[in-house]
């Protein structure tokens, strides 16, 4: 049965558990530039990665109800934390297609690297999940050497919109520092809210590391499974500007002028939701 043009032109529902996720929706703006986005940052319930797994899992199963109530077309869980600990869950329950951050970063990787020694940075319950590991591992040969450390503090830094400063400079120094002699020549951000720190990670690792942001490969996705199930946005009438409203579980100024600030565009449109009651 092929969608009608109300289901197709339903908006994208993307979370994450604060402003990291816009790195993916900074993403999905540009390689589909007609698709209505709906975004949830859960800046009041960050960080995820230090949150044991029945909470991430409840987090995330109410983030995505939320978003469900927009009459969303696709679910983009823009979080690797809640990627590896709620996937499943959230598939189960949401009724349409549902996309995550993990396998797409594990691919980029694999076919990035040169020598065969891929670093993996997250939360600490991404690490402890294990998910990242096992998904670079079955997409690389044998013999490649993974090597992950847990950067908990770079979430705070992120969402503080410390990005560039001598603090983010120094604890970036201070967690890289393993991987760095380890002489790997590929790292994975994962973590959405990484590639706000992309600036200060590279300085610590060197020119010579490939840094892997699953952004790009998730936007890909999405517009691949959006085309399969027959969701793909309908060409607009002429001078139609696509509409892209943004909630959050803390301060609806601040989420506006920290996220305008990376997205380096006025944010019109973002609301506080009381995200408990879903």
């Amino acid at each position: 049965m092929t969608p009608d043009d109300a289901s197709s032109r339903a908006p994208i529902g993307i979370f994450d558990s604060g402003l990291g996720g816009l790195t993916v929706l900074q993403e999905i703006e540009r390689q589909l530039p007609d698709e209505d986005t709906v975004y949830f940052g859960d800046s009041g319930r960050a960080p995820y990665g230090t949150k044991s797994h029945d909470t991430i899992v409840k987090f995330a199963l109410q983030d995505m109800r939320f978003l469900l109530e927009h009459r969303i077309k696709a679910l983009v869980i823009a979080c690797n934390t809640a990627s590896a600990h709620a996937f499943d869950e959230i598939r189960a329950e949401a009724g349409i297609p549902v996309l995550e951050v993990i396998g797409p970063g594990a691919m980029a990787a694999a076919q990035a690297t040169r020598n065969g020694r891929i670093g993996i940075i997250g939360t600490q319950a991404t690490v402890d999940s294990g998910v990242y590991l096992r998904a670079v591992e079955t997409l690389t040969p044998l013999g490649v050497v993974i090597h992950q450390q847990a950067c908990p503090l770079f979430v705070g830094l992120a969402e503080e919109g410390w990005w560039e400063n001598d603090i983010a400079r120094r604890v970036a120094v201070e967690y890289l520092a393993p991987l760095r002699k380890a002489g790997i020549d590929t790292l994975v951000l994962g973590c959405t809210h990484y590639p706000l720190l992309k600036k200060v990670i590279s300085e610590a690792m060197g020119p010579s590391v490939a840094l892997i942001d699953s952004a790009t490969e998730v936007a890909r996705a999405t517009r691949s499974r959006l085309a399969l199930a027959g969701l793909g946005e309908p060409p607009r009438v002429e001078g139609h500007t696509a509409r892209h409203v943004f909630y959050t579980s803390d301060s609806a100024e601040r989420f506006r002028q920290l996220g305008g600030a990376f997205l380096r565009k006025e944010i019109a449109e973002a609301h506080k939701v009381e995200i408990e009651r879903f």
